[in-house]
C-alpha cells in the first residue's frame, strides 16, 4: 500500500539514485545496501515519521525491521494501523 512511497523515501534519503528503481518488496535492505549505516537508518526513521506522520520509538526498531523493504513496508502500515 505504501511501498512506492517507502522506496522513493528510501532511495532519497539514501542517494540510491537509479538503483532505488530496481528495489522491490523482496529487496534485502540492511547489510545489502552499503548506503544503509546506522546514521542513514536515523535519516530514514526522520523521513518516515515526516512523510506518513507517525512518531518511532527507538525501542520499535530492530534489525529485522530493515531486513526488506517489504518489512520496512510492513512496519509502517503497522504504525499507521
Amino acid at each position: 500500500m505504501y511501498l512506492e512511497d517507502i522506496k522513493t523515501i528510501l532511495t532519497d534519503v539514501l542517494s540510491l539514485g537509479d538503483a532505488g528503481k530496481d528495489l522491490n518488496e523482496q529487496s534485502a535492505l540492511l547489510g545489502s545496501i552499503p548506503e544503509l549505516d546506522s546514521m542513514a537508518v536515523v535519516n530514514l526513521m526522520a523521513a518516515l515519521e515526516e512523510h506518513f506522520g507517525i512518531t518511532i520509538d527507538d525501542d520499535e526498531i530492530s534489525a529485522s525491521t530493515f531486513e526488506t523493504l517489504g518489512s520496512l513496508n510492513a512496519f509502517v502500515q503497522q504504525k499507521l494501523a
